[in-house]
Protein backbone atom coordinates (compact mmCIF):
# COMPACT_ATOMS: atom_id res chain seq x y z
CA UNK A 1 0.00 0.00 0.00
CA UNK A 2 1.03 3.95 -0.75
CA UNK A 3 0.24 6.42 1.45
CA UNK A 4 0.65 10.42 0.19
CA UNK A 5 1.04 12.59 2.70
CA UNK A 6 0.80 16.61 2.18
CA UNK A 7 -0.20 18.89 5.02
CA UNK A 8 -0.17 22.17 5.67
CA UNK A 9 -1.35 22.01 9.24
CA UNK A 10 1.32 19.44 10.93
CA UNK A 11 -0.95 18.31 13.63
CA UNK A 12 -0.12 14.32 14.17
CA UNK A 13 1.19 13.62 10.87
CA UNK A 14 4.10 12.44 12.13
CA UNK A 15 2.94 10.15 14.63
CA UNK A 16 0.39 9.05 11.69
CA UNK A 17 3.45 8.74 9.76
CA UNK A 18 5.03 6.32 12.23
CA UNK A 19 1.90 4.27 12.17
CA UNK A 20 1.74 3.62 8.40
CA UNK A 21 5.25 2.92 8.09
CA UNK A 22 4.97 0.16 11.06
CA UNK A 23 2.70 -1.26 9.31
CA UNK A 24 4.63 -1.98 5.85
CA UNK A 25 2.92 0.99 4.37
CA UNK A 26 4.98 3.46 1.68
CA UNK A 27 5.32 6.82 3.13
CA UNK A 28 5.16 9.30 -0.47
CA UNK A 29 5.48 13.61 0.61
CA UNK A 30 6.46 16.48 -0.46
CA UNK A 31 8.08 19.82 0.66
CA UNK A 32 8.09 20.45 4.22
CA UNK A 33 5.60 17.71 5.04
CA UNK A 34 8.74 15.17 3.50
CA UNK A 35 11.33 16.91 5.52
CA UNK A 36 9.48 16.52 8.79
CA UNK A 37 9.27 13.09 8.07
CA UNK A 38 13.03 12.07 6.91
CA UNK A 39 13.90 14.78 9.72
CA UNK A 40 12.33 12.26 11.79
CA UNK A 41 14.45 9.17 10.74
CA UNK A 42 11.47 8.22 8.35
CA UNK A 43 12.20 6.23 5.05
CA UNK A 44 9.81 8.98 2.72
CA UNK A 45 9.90 9.27 -1.60
CA UNK A 46 9.53 12.77 -2.44
CA UNK A 47 6.80 13.16 -5.12
CA UNK A 48 9.16 14.92 -7.04
CA UNK A 49 11.45 11.39 -7.40
CA UNK A 50 7.75 9.89 -8.20
CA UNK A 51 6.88 11.75 -10.76
CA UNK A 52 10.86 12.54 -12.23
CA UNK A 53 9.46 16.29 -12.48
CA UNK A 54 11.04 18.95 -10.10
CA UNK A 55 8.44 20.95 -8.17
CA UNK A 56 8.29 24.38 -9.84
CA UNK A 57 6.99 28.31 -9.21
CA UNK A 58 7.34 28.34 -5.85
CA UNK A 59 5.71 24.77 -4.86
CA UNK A 60 2.36 25.99 -7.09
CA UNK A 61 2.85 22.81 -9.29
CA UNK A 62 4.42 19.53 -7.51
CA UNK A 63 1.32 17.39 -7.35
CA UNK A 64 -0.58 18.02 -10.72
CA UNK A 65 0.94 15.13 -12.49
CA UNK A 66 -0.81 11.93 -14.09
CA UNK A 67 1.34 9.41 -11.37
CA UNK A 68 0.03 11.35 -8.94
CA UNK A 69 -3.57 11.47 -10.25
CA UNK A 70 -3.49 8.00 -12.04
CA UNK A 71 -2.41 6.63 -8.80
CA UNK A 72 -5.65 8.07 -7.39
CA UNK A 73 -8.14 7.93 -9.45
CA UNK A 74 -7.57 4.56 -11.08
CA UNK A 75 -10.53 1.80 -10.57
CA UNK A 76 -8.72 -1.63 -8.91
CA UNK A 77 -11.74 -3.42 -10.36
CA UNK A 78 -11.33 -2.21 -13.58
CA UNK A 79 -8.41 -4.26 -15.55
CA UNK A 80 -8.28 -2.41 -18.41
CA UNK A 81 -7.36 0.91 -15.27
CA UNK A 82 -4.90 -1.09 -13.79
CA UNK A 83 -3.07 -1.92 -17.56
CA UNK A 84 -2.89 1.35 -17.90
CA UNK A 85 -1.17 1.91 -14.76
CA UNK A 86 1.40 -0.58 -15.07
CA UNK A 87 1.97 0.11 -18.84
CA UNK A 88 3.15 4.14 -17.45
CA UNK A 89 4.40 2.44 -14.28
CA UNK A 90 2.07 4.61 -12.19
CA UNK A 91 1.76 3.05 -8.47
CA UNK A 92 -2.00 3.36 -6.97
CA UNK A 93 -2.12 5.59 -4.00
CA UNK A 94 -4.56 4.02 -1.61
CA UNK A 95 -4.32 6.66 1.38
CA UNK A 96 -4.13 10.37 1.30
CA UNK A 97 -3.35 12.59 4.13
CA UNK A 98 -4.45 15.99 2.92
CA UNK A 99 -5.33 19.76 4.42
CA UNK A 100 -5.29 22.67 2.96
CA UNK A 101 -3.65 25.77 2.79
CA UNK A 102 -4.66 27.73 5.98
CA UNK A 103 -7.30 30.57 3.53
CA UNK A 104 -9.50 30.90 5.96
CA UNK A 105 -7.06 31.28 9.16
CA UNK A 106 -4.94 34.02 6.13
CA UNK A 107 -7.76 36.47 5.70
CA UNK A 108 -9.04 36.54 9.43
CA UNK A 109 -6.08 38.33 9.75
CA UNK A 110 -6.31 42.10 10.11
CA UNK A 111 -3.99 43.85 7.71
CA UNK A 112 -3.93 40.82 4.97
CA UNK A 113 -3.36 41.19 1.60
CA UNK A 114 -5.09 40.76 -1.39
CA UNK A 115 -1.55 38.97 -2.40
CA UNK A 116 -1.34 36.88 0.80
CA UNK A 117 -4.73 35.48 0.61
CA UNK A 118 -4.49 34.56 -2.93
CA UNK A 119 -0.54 32.96 -2.30
CA UNK A 120 -3.18 31.28 0.11
CA UNK A 121 -5.39 29.30 -2.50
CA UNK A 122 -4.25 25.89 -2.35
CA UNK A 123 -4.32 24.36 -5.90
CA UNK A 124 -2.79 21.02 -5.62
CA UNK A 125 -4.65 19.76 -2.65
CA UNK A 126 -7.88 20.49 -3.22
CA UNK A 127 -7.39 18.73 -6.87
CA UNK A 128 -6.02 15.18 -5.11
CA UNK A 129 -8.78 15.88 -2.50
CA UNK A 130 -11.59 15.40 -5.50
CA UNK A 131 -9.46 12.50 -7.28
CA UNK A 132 -9.16 10.63 -3.97
CA UNK A 133 -12.61 11.25 -2.92
CA UNK A 134 -14.00 10.59 -6.19
CA UNK A 135 -12.45 7.27 -6.51
CA UNK A 136 -13.60 6.48 -2.66
CA UNK A 137 -14.09 2.52 -3.28
CA UNK A 138 -10.20 2.30 -3.82
CA UNK A 139 -8.71 5.54 -1.65
CA UNK A 140 -8.98 6.51 1.80
CA UNK A 141 -9.30 10.49 1.95
CA UNK A 142 -8.01 11.80 5.56
CA UNK A 143 -8.24 15.86 5.30
CA UNK A 144 -8.64 16.16 8.84
CA UNK A 145 -6.56 15.00 12.12
CA UNK A 146 -9.25 14.11 14.13
CA UNK A 147 -10.23 11.47 11.27
CA UNK A 148 -6.24 10.05 11.94
CA UNK A 149 -6.81 7.82 14.98
CA UNK A 150 -9.94 5.74 13.29
CA UNK A 151 -8.55 4.81 10.46
CA UNK A 152 -5.51 3.69 12.24
CA UNK A 153 -7.46 1.46 14.39
CA UNK A 154 -9.38 -0.40 11.21
CA UNK A 155 -5.92 -0.71 9.40
CA UNK A 156 -3.92 -2.13 12.56
CA UNK A 157 -7.82 -4.52 13.22
CA UNK A 158 -7.94 -5.60 9.54
CA UNK A 159 -5.56 -4.66 7.20
CA UNK A 160 -7.28 -2.24 5.30
CA UNK A 161 -9.76 0.44 5.81
CA UNK A 162 -13.58 -0.24 5.74
CA UNK A 163 -16.14 0.95 2.87
CA UNK A 164 -18.24 2.38 5.27
CA UNK A 165 -15.26 4.38 6.61
CA UNK A 166 -14.18 5.27 3.39
CA UNK A 167 -17.45 6.83 2.20
CA UNK A 168 -17.82 8.61 5.19
CA UNK A 169 -14.41 10.42 4.47
CA UNK A 170 -15.12 10.86 1.19
CA UNK A 171 -18.11 13.05 2.20
CA UNK A 172 -16.43 14.81 4.84
CA UNK A 173 -13.93 15.84 1.88
CA UNK A 174 -16.08 17.39 -0.74
CA UNK A 175 -17.62 19.19 1.91
CA UNK A 176 -14.33 20.85 3.16
CA UNK A 177 -13.58 21.42 -0.60
CA UNK A 178 -17.07 22.48 -0.75
CA UNK A 179 -16.10 25.11 2.55
CA UNK A 180 -13.16 26.04 1.53
CA UNK A 181 -14.04 27.14 -2.21
CA UNK A 182 -17.24 28.96 -0.53
CA UNK A 183 -14.64 30.82 1.82
CA UNK A 184 -12.91 32.19 -0.98
CA UNK A 185 -16.01 32.94 -3.00
CA UNK A 186 -17.19 35.02 0.13
CA UNK A 187 -13.63 37.04 0.13
CA UNK A 188 -13.11 37.71 -3.34
CA UNK A 189 -16.84 38.90 -4.15
CA UNK A 190 -16.43 41.51 -0.65
CA UNK A 191 -13.38 43.19 -2.06
CA UNK A 192 -13.89 46.53 -2.89
CA UNK A 193 -10.98 47.49 -4.08
CA UNK A 194 -9.58 47.05 -7.99
CA UNK A 195 -7.23 44.18 -7.90
CA UNK A 196 -4.55 46.17 -10.39
CA UNK A 197 -3.84 48.27 -7.55
CA UNK A 198 -1.44 45.97 -6.10
CA UNK A 199 -0.92 44.62 -2.81
CA UNK A 200 -1.84 46.56 -0.12
CA UNK A 201 -4.59 45.92 2.48
CA UNK A 202 -7.77 44.38 1.03
CA UNK A 203 -10.54 46.42 1.69
CA UNK A 204 -13.97 44.13 2.45
CA UNK A 205 -18.06 45.22 2.02
CA UNK A 206 -19.63 43.78 4.87
CA UNK A 207 -21.95 41.80 2.66
CA UNK A 208 -20.10 39.83 -0.39
CA UNK A 209 -21.33 39.47 -3.62
CA UNK A 210 -22.10 36.71 -3.65
CA UNK A 211 -23.13 35.10 -0.45
CA UNK A 212 -21.87 30.83 0.38
CA UNK A 213 -23.74 29.92 3.59
CA UNK A 214 -22.04 26.76 5.45
CA UNK A 215 -23.73 24.96 7.58
CA UNK A 216 -23.70 21.65 9.39
CA UNK A 217 -26.67 19.49 9.88
CA UNK A 218 -27.16 18.51 13.66
CA UNK A 219 -30.35 16.08 13.34
CA UNK A 220 -33.40 15.31 11.71
CA UNK A 221 -36.76 16.83 13.54
CA UNK A 222 -40.11 14.93 13.69
CA UNK A 223 -41.44 17.72 11.71
CA UNK A 224 -41.64 21.48 11.44
CA UNK A 225 -44.04 24.30 12.48
CA UNK A 226 -46.87 21.46 11.54
CA UNK A 227 -46.78 18.34 11.43
CA UNK A 228 -47.17 18.21 7.53
CA UNK A 229 -43.95 20.14 7.30
CA UNK A 230 -40.17 18.22 7.10
CA UNK A 231 -37.50 20.11 9.08
CA UNK A 232 -33.74 19.41 10.83
CA UNK A 233 -32.03 21.83 12.29
CA UNK A 234 -28.28 23.04 11.42
CA UNK A 235 -25.79 25.05 13.01
CA UNK A 236 -22.87 27.48 11.51
CA UNK A 237 -19.46 26.04 10.35
CA UNK A 238 -18.55 27.99 13.06
CA UNK A 239 -20.68 28.53 15.77
CA UNK A 240 -20.65 31.30 17.83
CA UNK A 241 -19.67 30.49 21.59
CA UNK A 242 -22.45 30.24 23.76
CA UNK A 243 -24.70 30.17 21.18
CA UNK A 244 -28.35 27.25 21.48
CA UNK A 245 -26.44 25.09 18.62
CA UNK A 246 -23.69 24.51 21.51
CA UNK A 247 -26.44 23.24 23.79
CA UNK A 248 -26.00 19.52 25.15
CA UNK A 249 -29.33 17.86 26.04
CA UNK A 250 -29.00 16.04 29.39
CA UNK A 251 -32.65 14.51 29.62
CA UNK A 252 -36.06 15.16 27.59
CA UNK A 253 -37.61 14.08 24.40
CA UNK A 254 -36.32 14.72 21.35
CA UNK A 255 -36.63 18.97 20.21
CA UNK A 256 -38.97 20.15 18.30
CA UNK A 257 -38.58 22.62 15.03
CA UNK A 258 -40.81 25.00 17.51
CA UNK A 259 -39.01 24.27 20.74
CA UNK A 260 -35.83 24.84 19.11
CA UNK A 261 -37.15 28.34 17.61
CA UNK A 262 -38.47 29.38 21.38
CA UNK A 263 -35.47 27.82 23.31
CA UNK A 264 -33.34 30.55 21.15
CA UNK A 265 -35.77 33.61 21.46
CA UNK A 266 -35.30 32.64 25.16
CA UNK A 267 -31.69 32.24 25.40
CA UNK A 268 -30.75 35.41 23.52
CA UNK A 269 -32.96 37.55 25.99
CA UNK A 270 -31.43 36.17 28.99
CA UNK A 271 -27.85 36.43 27.34
CA UNK A 272 -28.68 40.23 27.41
CA UNK A 273 -29.20 40.63 31.47
CA UNK A 274 -26.33 40.95 33.62
CA UNK A 275 -28.07 40.38 36.75
CA UNK A 276 -29.18 36.71 37.43
CA UNK A 277 -32.31 36.68 35.44
CA UNK A 278 -34.95 34.18 33.77
CA UNK A 279 -36.96 34.67 30.97
CA UNK A 280 -39.92 32.70 30.25
CA UNK A 281 -41.05 32.19 25.97
CA UNK A 282 -44.41 31.07 24.59
CA UNK A 283 -44.72 30.98 20.96
CA UNK A 284 -41.69 33.10 19.77
CA UNK A 285 -42.90 36.14 22.73
CA UNK A 286 -41.01 36.69 26.23
CA UNK A 287 -44.55 35.90 28.48
CA UNK A 288 -42.42 36.50 31.70
CA UNK A 289 -38.82 38.58 32.59
CA UNK A 290 -37.38 39.48 35.78
CA UNK A 291 -33.62 39.87 37.25
CA UNK A 292 -33.94 38.90 41.32
CA UNK A 293 -31.08 37.63 43.55
CA UNK A 294 -30.83 34.36 42.26
CA UNK A 295 -32.44 32.07 39.98
CA UNK A 296 -35.07 31.55 42.42
CA UNK A 297 -36.06 35.01 42.83
CA UNK A 298 -35.69 35.79 39.29
CA UNK A 299 -38.34 32.59 38.23
CA UNK A 300 -40.42 33.61 40.55
CA UNK A 301 -41.32 36.96 39.58
CA UNK A 302 -40.97 36.79 35.43
CA UNK A 303 -43.64 33.45 36.15
CA UNK A 304 -45.78 36.19 38.25
CA UNK A 305 -46.24 38.01 34.89
CA UNK A 306 -48.43 35.59 32.80
CA UNK A 307 -48.84 32.75 34.47
CA UNK A 308 -51.23 31.57 31.75
CA UNK A 309 -49.01 31.44 29.09
CA UNK A 310 -46.39 30.27 31.09
CA UNK A 311 -47.77 26.94 30.66
CA UNK A 312 -46.10 24.32 28.17
CA UNK A 313 -43.80 27.44 27.91
CA UNK A 314 -39.66 27.44 27.36
CA UNK A 315 -37.77 28.51 30.47
CA UNK A 316 -34.18 29.76 30.37
CA UNK A 317 -31.55 31.26 32.88
CA UNK A 318 -28.43 32.64 32.72
CA UNK A 319 -27.02 31.40 36.20
CA UNK A 320 -26.28 27.57 37.29
CA UNK A 321 -30.04 26.48 37.63
CA UNK A 322 -30.19 24.65 41.13
CA UNK A 323 -32.22 22.42 43.56
CA UNK A 324 -34.58 25.50 45.00
CA UNK A 325 -35.50 26.75 41.51
CA UNK A 326 -35.90 23.65 40.02
CA UNK A 327 -38.44 22.64 42.67
CA UNK A 328 -40.16 25.77 41.49
CA UNK A 329 -40.07 25.44 37.99
CA UNK A 330 -41.00 21.45 38.69
CA UNK A 331 -44.43 22.84 39.92
CA UNK A 332 -45.25 23.82 36.41
CA UNK A 333 -45.50 21.95 32.73
CA UNK A 334 -42.30 23.27 30.81
CA UNK A 335 -41.24 22.02 27.44
CA UNK A 336 -37.61 22.93 27.45
CA UNK A 337 -35.34 24.29 30.64
CA UNK A 338 -32.11 26.15 29.84
CA UNK A 339 -29.05 26.81 31.70
CA UNK A 340 -25.15 27.40 31.87
CA UNK A 341 -25.47 24.89 34.50
CA UNK A 342 -27.65 22.26 36.31
CA UNK A 343 -26.64 21.52 40.20
CA UNK A 344 -27.00 17.38 41.04
CA UNK A 345 -30.00 18.55 42.99
CA UNK A 346 -31.75 20.35 40.47
CA UNK A 347 -30.88 17.15 38.05
CA UNK A 348 -32.55 15.07 41.11
CA UNK A 349 -35.69 16.96 40.85
CA UNK A 350 -36.39 16.42 37.11
CA UNK A 351 -35.60 12.44 37.18
CA UNK A 352 -39.38 12.20 37.47
CA UNK A 353 -40.05 14.68 34.73
CA UNK A 354 -38.39 12.41 32.47
CA UNK A 355 -40.25 14.60 29.03
CA UNK A 356 -39.17 17.75 30.58
CA UNK A 357 -36.06 19.11 28.01
CA UNK A 358 -32.77 20.16 30.00
CA UNK A 359 -30.30 22.28 27.98
CA UNK A 360 -26.77 22.81 29.43
CA UNK A 361 -25.34 25.31 27.36
CA UNK A 362 -22.12 26.56 28.48
CA UNK A 363 -21.11 30.30 29.00
CA UNK A 364 -18.91 32.12 26.21
CA UNK A 365 -14.79 32.46 27.13
CA UNK A 366 -15.01 35.21 29.01
CA UNK A 367 -18.07 33.81 31.45
CA UNK A 368 -21.60 35.67 32.09
CA UNK A 369 -19.70 39.45 31.45
CA UNK A 370 -18.83 37.93 27.73
CA UNK A 371 -22.15 37.21 26.75
CA UNK A 372 -21.49 39.82 23.55
CA UNK A 373 -18.83 36.88 22.09
CA UNK A 374 -21.82 34.59 22.27
CA UNK A 375 -24.44 36.69 19.78
CA UNK A 376 -25.16 35.96 16.00
CA UNK A 377 -22.97 39.04 13.79
CA UNK A 378 -25.77 38.34 11.21
CA UNK A 379 -29.25 37.51 11.08
CA UNK A 380 -30.77 35.94 7.85
CA UNK A 381 -34.10 35.37 6.44
CA UNK A 382 -35.74 33.27 3.85
CA UNK A 383 -38.24 35.19 1.32
CA UNK A 384 -39.31 33.94 -1.97
CA UNK A 385 -36.39 32.70 -4.02
CA UNK A 386 -34.61 34.95 -1.89
CA UNK A 387 -32.43 35.53 1.30
CA UNK A 388 -32.70 39.32 3.25
CA UNK A 389 -29.29 39.64 5.33
CA UNK A 390 -28.23 42.05 8.25
CA UNK A 391 -26.27 42.71 11.15
CA UNK A 392 -27.54 41.04 14.01
CA UNK A 393 -29.50 43.71 16.25
CA UNK A 394 -26.63 43.24 19.04
CA UNK A 395 -27.18 47.02 19.72
CA UNK A 396 -26.97 47.74 23.95
CA UNK A 397 -28.72 51.01 25.37
CA UNK A 398 -26.36 52.95 28.19
CA UNK A 399 -28.24 55.13 31.05
CA UNK A 400 -25.80 57.70 29.25
CA UNK A 401 -27.31 57.31 25.97
CA UNK A 402 -31.13 58.24 26.87
CA UNK A 403 -32.28 61.76 26.53
CA UNK A 404 -34.97 63.12 28.86
CA UNK A 405 -37.76 64.94 26.74
CA UNK A 406 -40.02 65.66 29.25
CA UNK A 407 -40.14 68.23 32.05
CA UNK A 408 -40.31 65.94 34.59
CA UNK A 409 -37.52 64.01 35.17
CA UNK A 410 -37.07 60.34 36.04
CA UNK A 411 -35.72 58.95 39.14
CA UNK A 412 -32.75 56.51 39.24
CA UNK A 413 -34.85 53.66 39.80
CA UNK A 414 -37.25 54.71 36.96
CA UNK A 415 -34.29 54.70 34.71
CA UNK A 416 -33.49 51.40 35.97
CA UNK A 417 -36.58 50.25 35.16
CA UNK A 418 -36.79 51.97 31.57
CA UNK A 419 -33.53 50.28 30.63
CA UNK A 420 -34.83 46.76 31.96
CA UNK A 421 -38.02 47.22 30.11
CA UNK A 422 -36.00 48.17 27.03
CA UNK A 423 -34.12 44.96 26.80
CA UNK A 424 -37.30 43.17 27.43
CA UNK A 425 -38.88 44.95 24.25
CA UNK A 426 -35.95 44.32 21.87
CA UNK A 427 -36.67 40.43 22.17
CA UNK A 428 -40.59 41.12 21.47
CA UNK A 429 -42.75 40.82 18.40
CA UNK A 430 -43.69 44.20 17.23
CA UNK A 431 -45.45 46.16 17.73
CA UNK A 432 -44.64 45.86 21.40
CA UNK A 433 -45.25 47.15 24.39
CA UNK A 434 -43.68 46.20 27.75
CA UNK A 435 -44.30 47.24 30.92
CA UNK A 436 -42.11 46.91 33.84
CA UNK A 437 -41.21 47.55 37.51
CA UNK A 438 -38.60 46.91 40.30
CA UNK A 439 -36.64 44.36 37.46
CA UNK A 440 -39.78 42.44 36.63
CA UNK A 441 -42.12 42.49 33.51
CA UNK A 442 -45.96 43.24 34.50
CA UNK A 443 -47.81 43.16 31.41
CA UNK A 444 -46.23 42.35 28.12
CA UNK A 445 -48.22 43.28 24.56
CA UNK A 446 -46.48 41.63 20.94
CA UNK A 447 -46.99 41.28 17.45
CA UNK A 448 -50.00 43.42 16.76
CA UNK A 449 -50.74 45.17 13.54
CA UNK A 450 -51.83 48.48 16.03
CA UNK A 451 -49.39 49.56 18.91
CA UNK A 452 -52.38 50.85 20.55
CA UNK A 453 -53.83 47.42 20.71
CA UNK A 454 -50.27 46.32 22.25
CA UNK A 455 -50.51 48.33 24.62
CA UNK A 456 -53.92 47.73 25.58
CA UNK A 457 -53.26 43.76 25.47
CA UNK A 458 -50.31 44.56 27.70
CA UNK A 459 -52.73 46.15 30.65
CA UNK A 460 -55.11 42.96 30.04
CA UNK A 461 -52.45 40.48 30.49
CA UNK A 462 -51.47 42.56 33.17
CA UNK A 463 -55.22 42.66 35.24
CA UNK A 464 -55.91 38.72 34.26
CA UNK A 465 -52.42 38.24 35.89
CA UNK A 466 -53.85 40.48 39.73
CA UNK A 467 -50.76 43.07 38.50
CA UNK A 468 -51.51 47.02 38.96
CA UNK A 469 -49.36 48.95 36.79
CA UNK A 470 -49.61 51.69 38.69
CA UNK A 471 -45.90 53.16 38.90
CA UNK A 472 -44.81 50.83 36.15
CA UNK A 473 -42.32 51.63 33.18
CA UNK A 474 -43.26 51.07 29.64
CA UNK A 475 -41.13 50.64 26.57
CA UNK A 476 -42.31 51.35 23.26
CA UNK A 477 -39.97 49.65 20.42
CA UNK A 478 -40.55 52.39 18.39
CA UNK A 479 -41.86 55.80 18.28
CA UNK A 480 -45.76 56.59 19.05
CA UNK A 481 -46.78 58.04 16.43
CA UNK A 482 -49.81 59.71 17.98
CA UNK A 483 -50.48 60.91 21.74
CA UNK A 484 -53.27 57.79 21.71
CA UNK A 485 -50.36 55.08 22.43
CA UNK A 486 -49.45 57.34 25.35
CA UNK A 487 -52.49 57.88 26.59
CA UNK A 488 -53.44 53.95 26.77
CA UNK A 489 -50.45 53.32 28.77
CA UNK A 490 -50.45 56.40 30.83
CA UNK A 491 -54.27 55.12 31.92
CA UNK A 492 -52.97 51.70 33.03
CA UNK A 493 -50.67 53.14 35.96
CA UNK A 494 -47.29 53.74 33.55
CA UNK A 495 -45.39 57.03 35.12
CA UNK A 496 -42.65 57.11 32.45
CA UNK A 497 -42.00 56.11 29.15
CA UNK A 498 -39.04 54.92 26.77
CA UNK A 499 -39.17 54.87 23.01
CA UNK A 500 -36.86 55.44 20.22
CA UNK A 501 -38.26 59.28 18.99
CA UNK A 502 -38.27 60.05 15.62
CA UNK A 503 -41.74 60.77 14.74
CA UNK A 504 -43.08 63.64 12.78
CA UNK A 505 -45.26 64.04 15.83
CA UNK A 506 -42.71 64.33 18.32
CA UNK A 507 -43.51 67.64 19.72
CA UNK A 508 -47.52 66.52 20.46
CA UNK A 509 -46.13 63.04 22.16
CA UNK A 510 -43.82 65.11 24.61
CA UNK A 511 -46.62 67.48 24.49
CA UNK A 512 -49.04 64.75 25.83
CA UNK A 513 -46.65 63.35 28.19
CA UNK A 514 -45.96 66.63 30.06
CA UNK A 515 -49.48 67.22 29.94
CA UNK A 516 -49.98 63.87 32.11
CA UNK A 517 -47.28 65.11 34.21
CA UNK A 518 -45.18 61.23 33.42
CA UNK A 519 -41.57 61.57 32.35
CA UNK A 520 -40.16 60.83 29.05
CA UNK A 521 -37.04 59.47 27.72
CA UNK A 522 -35.89 59.07 23.80
CA UNK A 523 -33.28 55.68 23.45
CA UNK A 524 -32.93 57.10 19.58
CA UNK A 525 -32.71 53.16 18.83
CA UNK A 526 -35.40 51.32 17.35
CA UNK A 527 -36.08 47.71 17.67
CA UNK A 528 -38.70 46.09 15.17
CA UNK A 529 -39.02 42.40 15.53
CA UNK A 530 -40.63 40.98 12.50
Amino acid sequence: MNALLSVSDKTGILELAQSLHALGIRLISTGGTAKLLAGSGLPVTEVAELTAFPEMLDGRVKTLHPKVHGGLLARRDLPEHMAALKRHNISTIDILVVNLYPFEQTVAKAGCTLEEAIENIDIGGPAMVRSGAKNWKDVAVLTDASQYDKVLDELQAAGKVSDETRFALAVAAFNRISNYDAAISDYLSSLQEDPSTGSGQARRALFPGQSNGRFVKLQDLRYGENPHQQAAFYRDLYPAPGSLVTARQLQGKELSYNNIADADAAWECVKSFSAPACVIVKHANPCGVAVGKDPLEAYGKAFKTDPTSAFGGIIAFNRPLDGEAAKEVAKQFVEVLMAPQFTAEALAVFQAKANVRLLEIALPPGGDTDWANGRNAMDVKRVGSGLLMQTADNRELTLGELKVVSKVQPTQQQLEDLLFAWKVAKYVKSNAIVFCKDGMTMGVGAGQMSRLDSARIASIKAGHANLSLAGTAVASDAFFPFRDGLDVVVDAGATCVIQPGGSMRDAEVIAAADERGVAMVFSGVRHFRH
